[in-house]
């Protein structure tokens, strides 16, 4: 080869890798994140929202360039969401699908509380554990709020908020600033896992900020009708009365209260009823409800993420909220820990993303950064809200 020729050679070099370069950047690859929760049943609009939330931050990802995979190659997310009608079976069978699934390496869920506790205790326990056969894929949760479930396995992580650091707070502020308030009625949901675990604590709080919980009635996720719970209440004439149930049994006691002539002083909710449901279904009886909760759109953040999810024709509320965040903290998890999205690369990137998702010391959130616990949970940022004449507006930010 004469000299001349090696020089042409050697000029053809840098134009050769840079075609190669930008066939790799061409290629463009679904990245799929699988989802599970409840789209049907008594509470299918927290799986629905859920869903709606987590396309539309899917969304915005992908028309801002997708993701950046581990060879350079540009990835679009995909959402699939699969219905576990908030039963644990259906949960547990939905994970084992999403694990068999040669794509699948993180899945976001589920809604409740009662499928995410038998789900998570189908996981391996202790990563490594050669003597545990427990499934060893990655859950990020959203929803699923009853407290202390991620430390049941290693594989486990949830984005949601500590109830118990929420109602700690709101009991402490209704001390200080709401004297005529001295006594306490509950009214709790007691078949649902979250319903009643956020009970106790509510009651625990309360009496800890030197309230007097004089007693409680109960009733089922299903009922339809309050009126011996309501007599109850009105017979314990509280000062307050506090509701632990999910937005349709809450509408129904407040409806009943109405009905009864029941007027306390005051009235605190479960988290979860903190949404455009509960004013959809009673919004005169609910007015001047208190309720913590670790979303509000009081951030341009949180404004323009519930603007892009009303869009995709939902609401928003603490809980997709929270599968917003995941998403977008999901999408740097995956550019991070350099997830190939390949077939054949599937359980390498489930170990990835559960290494970066344990790894993980702070997270951005709507209302701002996001701690972790060594157990895998969140420490949200939260505040109270109130329901006035059909809104919830902030009734107090604690510091």
């Amino acid at each position: 080869m004469t000299s001349r020729s090696i020089r042409r050679a050697l000029l053809l070099v840098p134009l050769a890798a840079a075609l190669m370069g930008s066939a790799v950047q061409a290629q463009t690859r679904e990245v799929k994140i699988y989802a599970f929760g409840a789209k049907s049943g008594v509470v299918r609009i927290f799986g629905l929202n859920s869903e709606a939330a987590m396309k539309a931050a899917a969304e915005q990802i992908n028309k801002a360039g997708g993701v950046t995979l581990g060879d350079g190659a540009k990835g679009k997310l995909v959402i699939e969401y699969l219905d576990d009608r908030c039963n644990a079976e259906e949960g547990i069978n939905a994970l084992r699908r999403i694990a068999a699934s040669a794509d699948a390496f993180v899945a976001v869920g589920p809604t409740c509380s009662n499928v995410a506790e038998p789900v998570f205790g189908i996981l391996q326990k202790k990563l490594g554990d050669a003597s545990d056969s427990g499934l060893q894929f990655p859950i990020y949760t959203d929803v699923a709020a009853k407290g202390g479930l991620a430390a049941m396995s290693q594989w486990a992580f949830r984005n949601v908020p500590s109830e118990a650091a929420m109602y700690k707070s709101l009991f402490e502020w209704i001390k200080a600033t709401h004297p005529e308030v001295k006594t306490i009625w509950g009214g709790v949901e007691k078949d649902f896992a979250h319903s009643n675990a956020t009970f106790n604590v509510m009651k625990d709080f309360a009496t800890k900020a030197g309230f007097e919980v004089k007693g409680q009635s109960e009733w089922l996720l299903a009922d339809t009708s309050f009126s011996t719970q309501v007599r109850e209440m009105r017979r314990g004439e509280a000062d307050l009365v506090m509701i632990s149930a999910h937005p349709f049994t809450t509408c129904g006691a407040l409806k009943e209260m109405q009905r009864q002539n029941v007027k306390p002083k005051m009235l605190v909710g479960l988290t979860s009823s903190s949404s455009l449901e509960t004013l959809q279904g009673c919004a005169a009886q609910a007015e001047g409800l208190v309720i913590p909760t670790s979303f509000a759109p009081v951030t341009d953040q949180a404004r323009q993420a519930a603007k892009a999810v009303q869009a995709a024709g939902a609401n928003m509320d603490l809980h997709n909220a929270a599968a917003w965040e995941n998403i977008f903290t999901l999408k740097d998890l995956i550019e991070k820990a350099k997830i190939m999205a390949k077939p054949d690369t599937t359980q390498a990137d489930r170990n990835k993303i559960r290494e970066a998702l344990a790894g993980m010391k702070e997270t951005n959130g709507l209302l701002g950064k996001i701690g972790r616990t060594d157990d895998r949970e969140a420490v949200k940022p939260f505040l109270f809200v109130q329901a006035k004449k059909g809104e919830w507006a902030v009734a107090h930010k604690p510091n």
